[in-house]
C-alpha cells in the first residue's frame, strides 16, 4: 500500500484529500484503518507531506555535510564542506540544530523552500563535534548538581556529574563535557577578570597559543632587514611615506604615499608588509596562520594569527625604520580614474605613525597638530583631496556607503562604564579609499594576465530577499526597481532617501540585512556592495590569511613564471570560515559584557526602535546600546493587538498602531547575559515622535 500511495502521489501534482486518496486506490476497510499511521510513516520517510486533512508530493532536498554556527538567538547556518557544493550557507531554523554547537561537522537536509520562502536546513547527525566541550552556569536543584548549558538551544538545565572533591559554587561558569556530562573546570564567576573571554575563546575554537615549531621558526628570524634582503628591490626609503592607524594598533601592515605629478593627476603610493618574504609556503608559520586565518581583535586581548615577533615587530611598519613591502603605485588621473599600476617588492622607511584623530585634528585646521606635523602637511592636504575624488567617483559607480557605527566599550579602573559609538572620521576614509583603490588595482592586473586569484566576492541580492525590502519600503512611501533590474546604486539611493530622518538607522539596517554576505572565491562574480566587476584582499597580510596569499600570487605573477596549482577552493572556504567565526565571537563578548552592564539598569527606561514584528511580540533596539530585546505582546497594554501584516500591529480597541521603524520608549524588565534574553515593557508615557504618528 505504501508504494501504491507514495506512486499516486507522485503523478499528483497538486495536494489531494483523504477521501479522494481512499477512492483512487480503492483502499478496504483493513487498509481504511491503516491509512493514517501508513501516512505518518511515509512523512517521517520524507516521501510525502500531510497538510490538514490533504496529502501532498515533498519539497525537493538534498543532503550534504557542512560546518555548523550557531547565533546567539538560537539559529544557525550551515557551511558547505565541499565548495563545489556551493558557497552559500544554509539557514537552519530553532530547534533544528540537534544540539550541535559551532564549528561542528554535521549532516544537513535542505529544503529549497522553508517556511519564509527561502532554503533551509534540518540537521541530520553530528559527523564531528567541533570541541567536546559545553559552558554553562552551575546550579543546585533540590541539592543535586545542574549546568545550564550556554551554548546551545537547551533552555532547561542538565544533571553534570562531579568527580573529586573540587566543587563549583552556584553561579560560577564551568566547563562540561558534551558526552559524559562530567565537570571539567570551574572558570569563575561571570564578572571576574578574564572569565567571559575564556569562554568565547574556547566557545569558538580559537588558537590561543602557537606551536612550538612556529615559534621556532620565528625565533630563528633577524629583529631586522638586512642589506642582503633590499636586493632585487625597489628602494622607495627617500618617499615621504606614512602610516595612519587607530591610537591603539601596534600592528601597522599598510604605509601610503603621494606626489602630485605635473599634469595634476596623483601618484599614489600604498605599501603593504611583505609578509611572505618570511612566512613560505608549507612552514610551521604558513601552517599555524593557516589554521587561524584572521586575527581576532576583542576589547582588551588580540589573538594573532602571526607570532609577536613578526606582527608587532619584523613585518610591522614602524616609523623610521626599514621595512619589506609590496607596492602598489598608482597613477590616479583629477576625476578619481585609475591611469597605470605599477607592482613590485620594495623597500621603504616611513617617516611618521600618524593616528586617525590626529590626521582629523589638521583635517579641522588644529594649529598645534598641524605646527607638529609641519613636513608631512602637505602630502596629507594632497592625500585628502585624492581620497574626496575616490570616495566621489565610487558613490558615482553605485557602491554602497553605509554610515552604521559599532558599538565601543568604555572602561574606568577596569570596570565597563558606558557603551559608545566608535569613532569615524575622514581620516578612517582616507584610508579605506586607498586600500579600496590598490584591492581593485591587484585583483585587475592577476584577472588580465589570466593568473590565479583568490577573489573577494560579494554575489547579489536573492530575489526574495529584495521582494521582502521592495515591500518594506513601499510602507514608506519608496519603491525599488524590479529584483532583476536591482544594481547597488538602487540601493544607495534608498539610504540617501532616508538621511536625516527618523527612520534612517532602521532603513539602513533593513538594507543591509536584504544583502549576502562577503566572502572569499577562486572564481569571480564581483562584488555587488563596491559595485565592482573585480576585487580581492591584498592590504592586510599581517592579520588576513588571503592577503598572504594574494601576494604570493601578485609576487609569481611579477617574475612571469607559470602559476601553481594551488587548492583555491578550498582555501577559500576555510578562509570564509574563519572570518564568520571571527566576527561572531568579537561581536559575542561585546554584547555579553553590554549585557551584564544593562542587568545593573532594571526598571530604568531606554530608547528604542522597532525592528521586527514577529509572534512573540516587539523587537526593539536600544538607542544607546546597541543591542535588541522583546517586548511581549503582555507588555503592551489592556488591548488585544493584532498584526496587520508584517509591518504594522494595531490593537483592536484603542486603535494604537506600532510599525517597523517606530521609536518608543521602554522598561527594561528583564535581563539574562548569560542566555542573551533581554525583555522590555512599554513605557508608561511615550514622549518620542513616532514616525508613523499613530503609537504612544
Amino acid at each position: 500500500m505504501e508504494k501504491r500511495i507514495v506512486e499516486f502521489i507522485k503523478k499528483n501534482r497538486k495536494p489531494v484529500s483523504f477521501n479522494r486518496l481512499i477512492g483512487a486506490l480503492n483502499l478496504n476497510k483493513k487498509e481504511r484503518r491503516k491509512l493514517p499511521a501508513t501516512l505518518r510513516h511515509l512523512e517521517r520517510k520524507g516521501l510525502l507531506k500531510i497538510m490538514g486533512d490533504r496529502v501532498g508530493q515533498t519539497q525537493p532536498t538534498t543532503t550534504f555535510r557542512g560546518i555548523f554556527s550557531l547565533n546567539p538567538r538560537g539559529f544557525g547556518f550551515v557551511t558547505p564542506e565541499d565548495p563545489e557544493q556551493g558557497t552559500r550557507d544554509i539557514f537552519i531554523p530553532p530547534h533544528q540544530t540537534a544540539g550541535a554547537v559551532t564549528g561542528d561537522l554535521v549532516e544537513v537536509l535542505v529544503r529549497e523552500k522553508g517556511l519564509a520562502g527561502k532554503p533551509e536546513g534540518r540537521i541530520i547527525r553530528i559527523i564531528k563535534k567541533g570541541r567536546s566541550s559545553l559552558y554553562g552556569l552551575f546550579l543546585e536543584i533540590n541539592y543535586q548538581p545542574f549546568v545550564l548549558p550556554m551554548d546551545t538551544l537547551f533552555e532547561e538545565p542538565v544533571p553534570v556529574k562531579i568527580k573529586g572533591r573540587k566543587k563549583p559554587r552556584p553561579g560560577q561558569i564551568v566547563e562540561i563535557n558534551r558526552t559524559s556530562l562530567e565537570l571539567q573546570r570551574i572558570l569563575g564567576y561571570q564578572d571576574e577578570p578574564g572569565v567571559d573571554l575564556q569562554v568565547i575563546i574556547n566557545q569558538h575554537n580559537l588558537p590561543q597559543e602557537f606551536s612550538d615549531q612556529a615559534l621556532t621558526e620565528a625565533a630563528a628570524l633577524p629583529d631586522q632587514p638586512g642589506p642582503h634582503d633590499f636586493e632585487d628591490r625597489v628602494d622607495l626609503r627617500s618617499w615621504t611615506t606614512v602610516t595612519i592607524d587607530g591610537e591603539k594598533a601596534r600592528d601597522f601592515d599598510d604605509a601610503v604615499s603621494i606626489r602630485k605629478l605635473a599634469g595634476g593627476n596623483y601618484l599614489l603610493g600604498v605599501h603593504i608588509a611583505d609578509v611572505s618574504h618570511y612566512v613560505t609556503p608549507g612552514s610551521a608559520l604558513d601552517r599555524e596562520a593557516y589554521l587561524r586565518g584572521t586575527s581576532v581583535y576583542f576589547p582588551d586581548l588580540t589573538l594573532p594569527m602571526l607570532p609577536e615577533k613578526l606582527s608587532n615587530g619584523l613585518c610591522s611598519l614602524r616609523p623610521r625604520v626599514p621595512r619589506l613591502t609590496v607596492s602598489a603605485v598608482m597613477e590616479i588621473d583629477r576625476n578619481g580614474q585609475l591611469v597605470k599600476a605599477d607592482f613590485y617588492p620594495s623597500v621603504i622607511q616611513t617617516v611618521e605613525r600618524l593616528t586617525y584623530t590626529r590626521v582629523f585634528r589638521i583635517f579641522q585646521g588644529d594649529l598645534k597638530e598641524q605646527g607638529r606635523y609641519q613636513h608631512v602637511l602637505a602630502d596629507l592636504m594632497e592625500m585628502r583631496e585624492l581620497a574626496r575624488i575616490l570616495k566621489a567617483r565610487r558613490l558615482r559607480q553605485g557602491s554602497l556607503d553605509f554610515d552604521l557605527v559599532e558599538p565601543e566599550l568604555v572602561y574606568q579602573e577596569g570596570l565597563l562604564t558606558t557603551v559608545v559609538p566608535s569613532e569615524r572620521n575622514e581620516a578612517h576614509c582616507l584610508v579605506e579609499e586607498f586600500m579600496l583603490m590598490a584591492n581593485v588595482a591587484v585583483a585587475n592586473y592577476l584577472t588580465e594576465l589570466g593568473q590565479p586569484c583568490l577573489y573577494r566576492v560579494h554575489p547579489a541580492p536573492v530575489r526574495s530577499d529584495l521582494e521582502k525590502l521592495r515591500n518594506l519600503l513601499v510602507h514608506f512611501g519608496l519603491d525599488l526597481p524590479r529584483s532583476s533590474q536591482i544594481r547597488s546604486a538602487d540601493l544607495q539611493k534608498v539610504i540617501e532617501a532616508f538621511k536625516g530622518r527618523p527612520e534612517e538607522k532602521f532603513i539602513t539596517i533593513q538594507v543591509l540585512r536584504s544583502l549576502r554576505l562577503a566572502v572569499y572565491s577562486e572564481e569571480n562574480c564581483g562584488h555587488f556592495g563596491l559595485a565592482q566587476s573585480t576585487y580581492t584582499h591584498f592590504t592586510s597580510p599581517i592579520r588576513r590569511y588571503p592577503d598572504l596569499v594574494t601576494h604570493r600570487l601578485l609576487k609569481r605573477a611579477l617574475t612571469g613564471r607559470k602559476p601553481r596549482p594551488l587548492p583555491l577552493a578550498s582555501l577559500a572556504l576555510h578562509c570564509s570560515q574563519r572570518e564568520r567565526i571571527a566576527d561572531e565571537a568579537e561581536r559575542s563578548l561585546i554584547e555579553w559584557r553590554i549585557l551584564r552592564l544593562l542587568k545593573n539598569k532594571l526598571g530604568q527606561e531606554f530608547s528604542g526602535l522597532i525592528t521586527d514584528i514577529n509572534r512573540a511580540g516587539l523587537v526593539v533596539e536600544l538607542d544607546d546600546y546597541f543591542i535588541d530585546g522583546l517586548v511581549p505582546y503582555s507588555a503592551l497594554g489592556d488591548d488585544f493587538f493584532l498584526r496587520k501584516n508584517e509591518k504594522v500591529l494595531r490593537g483592536r480597541y484603542t486603535g494604537t498602531t506600532f510599525s517597523l521603524g517606530d521609536r518608543i520608549r521602554v522598561v527594561l524588565a528583564s535581563c539574562n547575559p548569560l542566555l542573551k534574553k533581554v525583555e522590555f515593557a512599554l513605557a508608561p508615557r511615550q514622549d518620542i515622535s513616532l514616525p508613523s504618528g499613530k503609537g504612544r
